[in-house]
């Protein structure tokens, strides 16, 4: 895999879109049949797969098998996992890993065999982790390695892509913005493999990186791709929480190590909310949290590491140690601030088991896409084995899908290219703040009918002003996240139930009636669903379906 920058980009059979985890397997897996081209907005070290801590979880421990995976993780989802989805992940998974693991992947040990953690709603101890709490990092190194070897995958770092071209109903490949030059070029392909990964940056509060801006989910919309489940964003309960910090994520895994959640007033609180205690699943950890700080009137708990022992918490959790001690807080003797922070994007593009849109020659994989294994509320560590079996089994259908199709003509797209006009967005970084806060504020944590009306209505308003083409990446990313803020506040309004990481305040039981069905988002001029209320008019059409 090597990078490219010239003026002429090489010619592909197959684009992928983002180069985390599932953009890598994928890659991968499609250099074995074609040309691949790999395209990066930024560094290609900036993805969400590279800052995973906890682990990576699969059924290779001895006292597991694939069966108690499979019942872990639809308990997780609330009855809302496609079971056939969550079937393949947990049977496929095994193979993906000692893949990995021939590749050159280290995972950690103990007494020579493989040391697995346990974390919250698991019922075995099943997650792997390298050098602590570095699995992500460690996972993209071998992938990236791997992926250097193949003579058939270049890469394009520090390109946007702007939007997918659709001919004759199928996806033909890319609009791609340079963002040294500022130079947009048309990319065509045989097939497409989308892997952006997720959109916490529509939040105030996120564990996720910068870049993590929904545009994979933005742009299949517009292409007229379904999504699904949109609603179900996951809070994760322990960001650090500091002024002059960002909020770094605190690995669920220092709760299964027997890390305590405190109050403000220094009590332990959880065993009043879950007979799981710190290991209850994290939207209920997420909620009790949220409930405490309400009722101390404070903006943080706290997590308390300081009884596992100074030796033991350094060499366990690195990562968090010096993060934390680079803003004068020795995790080993003081209580750590933190409090729930957007981490997990449960819904996404819909695809089929084997990452095909409902856009023909567009395949999805990772976090971007809605295969229905999270269902309602994402098991800790599943994701990273998502990215793993979905990226390889997406690639393998795109390359399908390809035997079937010569190279689009994009002759038409190249002419309208060289007369578009672009416009610009005063002031993005003031949007992209007041989206956040508002997002943040309104479709948070704990929602009502109340707070989204108001956030759809200011959504509505804002998808005004970025409805036209821009020329800059900074404006661009702002476009998608309103345009994907709109597909989450809206299907939070349609699911008038509270489930799995999904809470309505005015609406707090889980099984009223079509509580099983699923919100499918998709370009229309009207919002219809099981839901009783009428349509307001936007620019979605929202549909319920079951199962």
């Amino acid at each position: 895999m090597r990078a490219r920058r010239s003026s002429a980009p090489p010619a592909a059979d197959f684009l992928v879109i983002g180069s985390g985890v599932a953009g890598l397997r994928a890659a991968i897996e499609l250099s074995r049949s074609g040309r691949v081209l790999v395209l990066t907005k930024g560094h290609p070290l900036q993805s969400s797969s590279i800052h995973a801590q906890g682990g990576v979880a699969v059924a290779l421990s001895e006292e597991d098998d694939v069966a108690i995976h499979l019942t872990d993780t639809l308990k997780a989802g609330h009855g809302l996992c496609r079971k056939e989805a969550v079937r393949v992940l947990v049977e496929e998974g095994p193979a993906r890993i000692q893949e990995l693991i021939r590749w050159g992947a280290s995972f950690d040990k103990a007494g020579g065999k493989f040391a697995f953690a346990r974390e919250a709603a698991h019922s075995r101890s099943r997650i792997l982790r390298a050098r602590g709490d570095a699995t992500g990092n460690e996972m993209v190194r071998v992938l990236i390695g791997e992926a250097m070897r193949q003579r058939r995958i270049r890469r394009l770092d520090y390109h946007f892509t702007v939007d997918l071209i659709v001919e004759g109903g199928r996806c033909a490949g890319a609009l791609v913005l340079d963002e040294h030059s500022g130079r947009r070029f048309l990319l065509p392909a045989r097939a497409v493999v989308l892997t952006t990964g997720g959109a916490g940056q529509i939040f105030a509060r996120t564990t996720n990186p910068a870049n993590a801006t929904g545009d994979g989910v933005a742009m299949a919309l517009r292409a007229g791709a379904v999504l699904q489940d949109m609603e179900f964003v996951q809070f994760h309960p322990t960001a650090l929480y500091l002024p002059s910090s960002p909020p770094f994520l605190l690995s669920e895994a220092m709760r299964g190590d027997g890390a305590q959640l405190r109050n403000s007033k220094g009590e332990v609180f959880m065993h009043r909310y879950h007979p799981m205690g710190a290991l209850a699943p994290r939207d209920i950890v997420s909620r009790a949290i949220w409930a405490e700080m309400a009722a101390t009137k404070s903006r943080h708990v706290y997590l308390d590491v300081t009884h596992l022992g100074a030796e033991f918490v350094k060499r366990r959790f690195p990562t968090i140690y010096s993060t934390c001690l680079r803003y004068d807080i020795d995790i080993t003797e003081e209580w750590i601030p933190v409090s729930p922070s957007a981490h997990y994007m449960m819904g996404g593009v819909w695809t089929d088991l084997n990452g095909a849109t409902t856009v023909p020659g567009l395949f999805a994989a990772g976090e971007v896409a809605c295969s229905g294994v999270h269902g309602a509320n994402r098991l800790a560590s599943n994701s990273l084995l998502e990215g793993l079996v979905f990226g390889a089994r997406a690639a393998g259908a795109a390359v399908a899908y390809a035997d079937r199709h010569e190279m689009p003509s994009i002759a038409t797209h190249e002419a309208a290219l060289s007369h578009e006009h672009y416009g610009s967005l005063d002031d993005a970084e003031k949007l992209r703040s007041s989206l956040r806060r508002t997002m943040w504020g309104q479709v948070g944590v704990i929602r009502s009918g109340e707070s989204l009306i108001r956030a759809c209505a200011q959504l509505s308003r804002w998808s005004q002003l970025v409805a036209q083409p821009f020329s800059q990446r900074d404006a661009l990313e702002v476009k998608n996240m309103v345009q994907v803020a709109q597909c989450v506040a809206e299907a939070a309004l349609w699911r008038e139930n509270s489930i799995g990481a999904h809470y309505r305040a005015d609406f707090p039981q889980a099984k009223r009636p079509g509580w099983q069905q699923h919100s499918r988002l998709s370009m229309g001029d009207g919002i219809t669903g099981a839901a009783p209320r009428k349509s307001r008019g936007l620019l979605l059409a929202l549909k319920g379906r079951a199962g």
